[in-house]
C-alpha cells in the first residue's frame, strides 16, 4: 500500500486540479457582484440520512484556497447524520467561501455516498470475519477522496494503484502463458527490480487454486466469480497458506452468503463505482 506521504500528495494534487477546472482565471461571478472586503459566513446542511464523510478534507479546500477561513465543525467524519443536521460553519472572506463552495459539496457529497453504502456493507457482514475492499474501479483524478471514504464508512482500501501491489488476473495469467509462469515471471522481476511487493492471483475454478497453491510467495487468492460450494472448498483448500478474497458480482443479497464461506475478503467495485450522491448543500447564514 503507499504511504500515508503519498495519500497526502494525491489529495494535495487533487485539490489544486479541482480548483484548477472549477475556478480557472476567476470566479467572475462573485468577482462581479461581491466586495473583494465582504466577510460571510456559510453551513453545511445535511438534506439525506447517511453517513457523512469529507470533512476533514473540506477543511483542507477551504485551506487551500484561503488560509484565513475559519471552520467550526459539529459533526466529525464517519457519523451518522439524519435531515437537518448541520455538519460546520465556515466563515471569512465571501469571495473565498464562494470560490471552494461546488468542490467542497461535490467533494463530500460523493465521499458521503461511499461511506454510507460502505458501511451499510460492513453492517451486513457483522459477526463474521470477513473485512470489505475497494477496488480500483473509481472516479478518474479522484480515487484518494474515494479510498478515503471507504476507510470512513468501516471499509478497507485494497491497492491504490498498478504500483503498489501486484495482482495477476485473467488477462496477465492467459498472456504469460499460465498461472506458474505468470508466478515465476513476476517474483524474478521484483526481485531483478528490487521490489518489496505481495502478489495477488485470480483463479477462476479449483484446478487453478490447486496450482497457485503449489508456488510459494503468494499473499492472496483472488477466488472469483464462485458459487457458495466452491468459495467454501477454496477456502478449506487454501487454509492458511494465504489470505483470500472473493469478487465478482457480489452485492447486498450476497455478500454475507460469501462471508460466511469463510473468505477474509470480499471486495466490491459498487462502493465506488455505483453510488448517488448524498445531498448537502452550502447556505449561508
Amino acid at each position: 500500500m503507499i504511504s500515508e506521504a503519498q495519500f497526502q500528495k494525491e489529495l494535495e494534487i487533487l485539490i489544486a486540479n479541482a480548483i484548477r477546472e472549477d475556478v480557472g482565471s476567476g470566479d467572475y461571478s462573485s468577482l462581479a457582484c461581491i466586495p473583494a472586503d465582504a466577510m460571510g459566513k456559510a453551513k453545511l446542511l445535511v438534506k439525506e440520512d447517511g453517513i457523512i464523510a469529507g470533512v476533514t478534507f473540506a477543511k483542507m479546500i477551504f485551506e487551500y484556497v484561503d488560509p484565513n477561513l475559519q471552520i467550526e465543525t459539529f459533526i466529525e467524519d464517519g457519523t451518522a447524520v439524519k435531515f437537518g443536521d448541520v455538519v460546520f460553519h465556515v466563515s471569512g472572506s465571501s469571495q473565498s467561501i464562494l470560490k471552494a463552495e461546488r468542490v467542497v459539496l461535490n467533494s463530500m457529497q460523493r465521499m458521503s455516498a461511499i461511506a454510507t453504502k460502505t458501511n451499510s456493507f460492513v453492517k451486513l457482514l457483522e459477526g463474521t470475519k470477513t473485512k470489505v475492499l475497494d477496488t480500483r474501479k473509481t472516479t478518474p483524478g479522484f480515487r484518494a477522496a474515494e479510498k478515503w471514504a471507504v476507510k470512513i464508512g468501516g471499509g478497507e482500501n485494497h491497492r491504490f494503484a498498478l504500483y503498489d501491489m501486484v495482482m495477476l488476473k485473467d488477462n496477465h495469467i492467459d498472456f504469460a502463458g499460465g498461472i506458474t509462469l505468470a508466478i515465476a515471471k513476476t517474483q524474478a522481476y521484483l526481485k531483478e527490480n528490487n521490489l518489496d511487493l505481495k502478489i495477488i492471483v485470480e483463479a477462476r475454478n479449483l484446478k487453478e487454486i490447486i496450482e497457485i497453491l503449489k508456488c510459494e510467495g503468494v499473499h492472496r487468492i483472488l477466488i472469483d466469480n464462485f458459487n457458495y460450494e466452491d468459495t467454501r472448498k477454496a477456502v478449506v483448500l487454501i487454509g492458511t497458506k494465504c489470505q483470500t478474497e472473493s469478487s465478482g458480482n457480489i452485492n447486498e443479497d450476497t455478500m454475507r452468503n460469501y462471508a460466511d464461506c469463510g473468505v477474509n475478503y470480499i471486495s466490491s467495485g459498487a462502493l465506488t463505482h455505483s453510488v448517488y450522491n448524498m445531498d448537502l448543500s452550502l447556505k449561508a447564514i
